[in-house]
């Protein structure tokens, strides 16, 4: 009899936005957010976001295999800061990048959440958070 074990999923390694413009996108997490700029064999490009990655496909170009339907402005995900979102909030008015809606609590995978939310130069939507105690957030 063969005994079956479903995985044990521990985490997330990396993720991949499909985007129309690689550059722009880099400049974007690495100049605005402050994220590391990977680049990997082939001339694939990324960005570090903490122990984790984000892989950047170029639309009409994604590297295989991928999205059954690989989309533009698709993504909607959650970067944890360390830095006050109230801070990092008046930073991206001074840069020009729009908070769409925040500061706002949430709830996190771990902890409770003080969030904001734009969007990167696809559309994808951002949440910037800082974890926090229930007591502490507001």
């Amino acid at each position: 009899m063969t005994h079956h074990v479903a995985p044990h999923v521990r985490g997330i390694d990396h993720l991949v936005l499909t985007v129309a413009d690689v550059d722009a996108t880099m400049r974007f997490y690495v100049d605005v957010l402050g994220l590391e700029p990977l680049e990997f064999a082939g001339g694939r490009r990324g960005i570090r976001a903490g122990d984790q990655k984000i892989n950047l496909h170029q639309a009409g170009r994604e590297y295989d295999p991928h999205a059954r339907l690989p989309t533009r402005g698709a993504g909607d995900f959650c970067l944890l800061v360390e830095t006050d979102v109230d801070e990092i909030a008046t930073f991206l008015d001074e840069v020009g990048v729009p908070v769409e809606v925040g500061p706002v609590p949430k709830v996190g995978a771990k902890a409770a959440l003080r969030s904001i939310y734009i969007r990167d130069p696809d559309g994808n939507l951002v949440e910037l958070a800082n974890e926090c105690d229930e007591a502490t957030r507001s």
